[in-house]
């Protein structure tokens, strides 16, 4: 029961939307900006997914979008329109669209460099195809270093159709696109940098869609990013697998929380409880917002019966996001539950 628990704990922290709903005028003023993009496949089948304007006649999206196209359309307001040239980087699976008169507003290029764990997001996209452009909003769980900048976690979920959706931070301005998610039912939501966004401008135009190369994150899955290799024994409780992927993280990036973080979970379904609570406290010394680690440092404390460190972790859960709390009092719930069931019965 409680390795069941903390396993659940996690994913709870994780995956849940604890974030507010953006204000109705900033998101309605964006959707001007959002398109759905079309591709007619070479199998004579039909795609969907959705762009962001980023510049006057310019449309980002994600390049697995147009993949095996015959042809590529947007479409906004019952009005199509087709681009003249493309801009490709199929490695960070981002397409930069060209196009001649288009009349559509373009968004405020932020910063996916200077960004924090817990930050509230939203997201504007067609998930599931509908007629009008779908919000979605949470928050930042996760930052990945990889390559020149940082993949974006976040909360804000996504299905098919969504790919290329705009991600905007509280001002309104695009911090990533929404690209490619983990499977299973507790899906992790990644999505590329913005900083990504504006090195398409420095690369060659082309007049036809022609992949030239694979998205980093459809590589096989023993080539693929460790953030996204722990996911799976993660889901699975295969605790041993993911202390493996994360001592390798480790020793190619020395300095990665997540890696120490994927760790010490490890550690403490493992029953090595110490190295578990060390590990957290590091990733809480290097990032008091991560708040992965302050919720599994609260469940520890609270099993231990150490009152003052756990109103310490809970003041500190509290003053980033006062819904976490609910989660925490739930959880504990389930511990005392779990240590009730343990007692003989006299």
């Amino acid at each position: 029961m409680k390795i069941l628990l903390s396993s659940l704990a996690l994913m709870a922290v994780s995956t849940s939307l604890l974030a507010a709903e953006p204000p109705a005028d900033m998101a309605y003023k964006l959707k001007q900006s959002v398109v759905k993009v079309h591709v007619a496949t070479k199998n004579g089948g039909h795609g969907v997914g959705t762009g962001v304007v980023v510049a006057k006649d310019h449309i980002v999206t994600n390049c697995h979008v147009l993949a095996d196209s015959n042809g590529v359309t947007v479409t906004k307001y019952g009005n199509n329109f087709a681009p003249v040239a493309v801009r490709a980087d199929w490695k960070h699976d981002l397409c930069l669209l060209r196009f001649e008169y288009l009349e559509i507003p373009f968004v405020a290029l932020g910063d996916s460099e200077n960004l924090q764990y817990e930050q509230s997001v939203f997201s504007i996209g067609f998930p599931g195809g509908p007629p009008k452009p779908q919000t979605t909003w949470g928050k930042i769980k996760a930052l990945y270093p990889h390559d020149d900048s940082q993949i974006v976690r976040t909360s804000a979920s996504f299905v098919m159709g969504a790919s290329g959706s705009p991600v905007f931070n509280d001002a309104g301005q695009l911090i990533a696109i929404s690209t490619f998610k983990s499977p299973g039912r507790e899906a992790f939501y990644y999505n590329v940098p913005v900083k990504w966004v504006k090195a398409l401008y420095d690369l060659p135009e082309a007049k036809l869609v022609n992949q030239d190369a694979s998205p980093f994150w459809d590589a096989p899955l023993e080539t693929r990013p460790y953030f996204m290799q722990v996911v799976q024994p993660l889901q699975n409780s295969n605790w041993p697998a993911l202390g493996d992927i994360a001592k390798k993280w480790l020793n190619k990036e020395p300095g990665s929380i997540e890696a120490l973080f994927y760790q010490s979970i490890a550690y403490a379904r493992l029953g090595q409880k110490l190295e578990a609570k060390t590990g957290f406290e590091q990733v809480l010394r290097a990032n008091q917002r991560h708040t992965g680690a302050l919720f599994e440092l609260a469940l520890m404390a609270n099993q231990n019966n150490d009152t003052a460190a756990f109103n310490q972790l809970n003041t500190a859960l509290k003053s980033i996001d006062e819904d976490l709390i609910d989660e925490l009092n739930y959880y504990m719930s389930l511990q005392i539950t779990a240590r009730t069931a343990q007692v003989p019965n006299s």
